[in-house]
């Protein structure tokens, strides 16, 4: 049996650092993944697209692993980077978007992702499962955007 976690993610930051080096960093998957917590390792498949790999987590007695693939677009005019799933690779679907907004003080930056998880688990664990996926998965989003942060000022 499977059990099917859907995360939506919108996200907002600022940091001290001009657009076009935000803009470098993070239309560099492999760059951008390294401040990525949890990542067992990043894949490329080809031209702009990745496979992530994802370490295992123990929830409860279970333990789950997360891979997912996707092609990754940059527009450096527009200043924002699109990701698209790449079906049949992993057991996630992943689609978002960084939008970047340069600012006085720095850059704006907005990020959103969807993500539906197929997890090899009990039908019957979902309802306990599912908040505890999306908080885990949340967590790592904000881990992440709190070390850019770090990073970009």
């Amino acid at each position: 049996m499977t059990v099917k976690v859907t995360i939506d993610l919108n996200r907002k930051l600022s940091v001290a650092a001009d657009i076009d080096s935000v803009f470098s960093l993070l239309s560099n998957v492999p760059a951008s993944a390294e401040h990525f917590p949890k990542v067992h390792g990043i894949t490329a498949l080809s031209d702009n697209s990745y496979r992530w790999d994802m370490e295992k987590v123990g929830l409860g007695t279970y333990s789950i692993q997360t891979s997912y693939a996707c092609l990754y677009i940059s527009d450096s005019d527009a200043k924002t980077i699109v990701w698209t799933p790449i079906k049949g690779e992993g057991n996630g679907i992943v689609s978002g978007k960084w939008e970047l907004s340069e600012v006085a003080t720095g850059t704006d930056i907005s990020f959103k992702t969807k993500a539906e998880l197929t997890l090899p688990l009990p039908g019957l664990l979902k309802l306990a499962i599912s908040p505890l996926v999306k908080l885990e998965f949340s967590g790592m989003v904000d881990t992440y955007l709190r070390n850019l942060k770090s990073l970009l000022g």
